[in-house]
């Protein structure tokens, strides 16, 4: 089993462990404020099902590829029933906005990688790490929002769920 696999795996048992709601003295004000909704986990376990699949610019499918919208709205639908539709800046303006500190898998984080407000977009999955589909050399990946470049890029996150 390659290491990749192993950490979808040990990923895998760790959103699924927090599936279940924690004692209320673990909750931090600002979570309890959002509602946990069981598609949350789905999602994120879906996006990152599709990790490698490759990029094509415009592409919904992973038949043909994906690009960062495609992968989203993909996502959404397969994995919540949700009929997802639009660009990055698109998806910014429909969702709820919410705070970093909040984030929840499920929710969508912006960047501005192309100088454009909302020009990329991914899906968080927890951990401090989101799901996307980054260029025609890598892919659909994931990575850390504490990455520099993304860390430097990141515009805010929303929710479409809430």
């Amino acid at each position: 089993m390659n290491s990749r696999r192993q950490g979808l795996l040990i990923l895998a048992a760790v959103l699924s462990g927090c599936a279940s709601a924690p004692p209320p003295t673990a909750t931090p004000a600002t979570a309890a404020q959002r509602p946990d909704q069981p598609q949350r986990n789905d999602i994120a376990l879906f996006a990152m099902g599709l990790l490698d699949t490759r990029y094509r610019w415009g592409g919904r499918g992973p038949a043909t590829g994906f690009d960062c919208s495609g992968l989203v709205s993909h996502v959404f639908l397969q994995a919540a029933g949700l009929r997802v539709k639009g660009s990055s800046a698109e998806l910014g303006q429909k969702a709820r906005p919410v705070p970093a500190d909040q984030l929840l898998p499920g929710d969508l984080v912006f960047f501005n990688t192309l100088g454009a407000r909302h020009s990329h977009v991914g899906v968080y999955v927890g951990d401090g790490r989101f799901v996307h589909a980054s260029n025609p050399r890598t892919g659909v990946r994931i990575d850390q929002l504490s990455n520099r470049y993304y860390a430097q890029r990141f515009e805010g996150a929303g929710s479409l769920l809430d």
